[in-house]
Formats: structure tokens, C-alpha cells, sequence
């Protein structure tokens, strides 16, 4: 793989003065978009398959999973917990399934914001919910595509569990955090890290090419309100977290699909 990757290049130079009022509005606004009939069948294959290897086995969710490296690579970190990797992408899905996977491991093709509501309905709660490298769409007329600022978002922090989101762009990072704590009320930062050793082909392909790389890790279940709950202007834009941006470097052994509705795996395919 070439190392030749670029930044993401945007007019936007902190957090979208247009976010705050987005999300309010995302709570405020019951999300009735309909399942579609093939995610309600993934789903199905998803049950079926946690049922096989035991449904008391916690749970972890590889978002925008890609090739499915970075779910193989939870399953092994935690042989105890069954992880669902989804994508929409059938020929990425396709390039990871061709090796045998862990027994706790599934590949999944499906839509994530039907998947994320399915899950809520199902009332199922994760111990572990990932969003690696996800498209950061960059113009500052995509905000609404971004996943803390698409409609689905209040349902996956509503999941619960320890919500990891990693990122090459620094702006994603800062508004992911500020999402988080305008409604969840959940103060926290993102931090530059080192991937000591990648776990997407994303991230490998980001290191090798000099990109700086965060990433943001949050315990929803230690929220101190319920989604939804934060008042309309206890969190102005002006209060940007990138001020408060972590500086320190961190170690990778602490601990994408493709639709009009949902944003997309990030860049070009490694």
C-alpha cells in the first residue's frame, strides 16, 4: 500500500457554529425513518449468529468496520465478547471474509442507522461501540452527514457502553466531543495518539503517510442525564473543546458503507 494519503482539506477551522441547534433539533425530532426490509434481515442473521455463540456474552459493535481487520482484532482482544463488524460495502466485507474468522466474530452487511435502531429496539446494550476512520466530510456544507450530527446519533449514544471514535481530522474529533457532552452531559476531549500498530488498513495508511491521528473514548453508561436532556443552551459553539485539545500521546494497546442516508467509510479504499 502507498503511503500517499492526504489530510482532509476544509474551509471549516473549529467546531460548526451551525452544530449546536442541529443537535437540539435531532432530539428534539422523532427519527421515523422506516427499516428497510434487507436490514431487518441482517439483523435477523445477526441474532441468530449471537444466539449461536450465547447471548450472555457482552457485546461489542465495530462501526464502518471496513475489511473487517479492526473487528478480527477486537475478537482477539476480547475472546470473552461476540463482535459484530458492519458495513454496507459488500466488496470490503467481501477482501475480510475471505480468511477464517474467530468464532466470535461476524461480518456484517448492513445500513447502520437502521442496525444502531434495531439494536435499540431489540433493547440490546454494548459494552463497546467503535467508530474507526468514519468519512469526515470535510466541506462545511456536509455537517448534517457527520455521525454525531446525523439523526441516528442520540439512538447510539442512547446504546450505551464505552464509545471509541478514531479520526485523522482534528474538527471531527472536537465536535464528536462536544455532541457527546451536549447530550449526554459527559465532559470529555480527544486525544493524540501513536497507532503503534494499526488496526484498519485506514489507519496504517494514515500513520505511514505523517498524519497526526486522534482519537475520543467515552463511557456513555457514566452519563450524568439521559440523551436528549441537556438544556437548548447549556453548550455554546464558542466553548470549543479543540482549545483543550489533549496533547499527549497515547498507545494503540489502551484501548467503513456506503449510503445516501449515512455518512461513508473515510477516503479512498486502501
Amino acid at each position: 500500500m502507498h503511503a500517499n494519503s492526504r489530510t482532509p482539506v476544509s474551509a471549516q477551522t473549529d467546531i460548526h457554529t451551525q452544530l449546536p441547534a442541529l443537535l437540539d433539533r435531532r432530539v428534539g425530532q422523532p427519527f421515523r425513518q422506516p427499516i428497510a426490509v434487507y436490514n431487518q434481515r441482517a439483523f435477523e442473521e445477526f441474532l441468530a449468529a449471537y444466539r449461536g455463540f450465547g447471548v450472555a456474552a457482552p457485546l461489542i459493535v465495530d462501526a464502518c468496520c471496513g475489511t473487517g481487520e479492526s473487528s478480527v482484532w477486537l475478537a482477539r482482544q476480547h475472546p470473552e465478547c461476540f463482535v459484530v463488524g458492519v458495513d454496507q460495502s459488500a466488496i470490503r466485507l467481501g477482501r475480510g471474509t475471505r480468511q477464517p474468522l474467530p468464532a466470535n466474530v461476524l461480518l456484517l452487511r448492513a445500513d447502520l442507522v437502521d442496525f444502531w435502531r434495531l439494536l435499540a429496539d431489540a433493547g440490546l446494550r454494548p459494552r463497546q461501540q467503535t467508530i474507526f476512520y468514519p468519512n469526515p466530510w470535510p466541506k462545511i456544507g456536509h455537517l448534517a452527514r457527520r455521525w454525531h450530527a446525523h439523526a441516528v446519533f442520540p439512538t447510539v449514544l442512547a446504546l450505551g457502553g464505552v464509545l471509541e471514535c478514531r479520526s485523522n481530522w482534528r474538527i471531527y474529533i472536537d465536535e464528536f466531543a462536544f455532541a457527546v457532552e451536549r447530550l449526554t452531559g459527559l465532559v470529555t476531549r480527544g486525544e493524540v495518539w501513536a497507532a503503534g500498530e494499526p488496526v484498519t488498513a485506514f489507519e496504517r495508511k494514515y500513520r505511514d503517510s505523517g498524519h497526526t491521528l486522534y482519537r475520543l473514548v467515552v463511557d456513555l453508561d457514566a452519563a450524568p442525564q439521559r440523551v436528549g436532556a441537556q438544556a437548548r443552551g447549556a453548550l455554546p459553539v464558542s466553548s470549543s473543546l479543540s482549545s483543550s485539545f489533549a496533547p499527549s500521546v497515547l498507545s494503540v494497546s489502551s484501548l467503513s458503507s456506503t449510503s445516501p442516508a449515512s455518512p461513508t467509510l473515510a477516503d479512498e479504499a486502501p
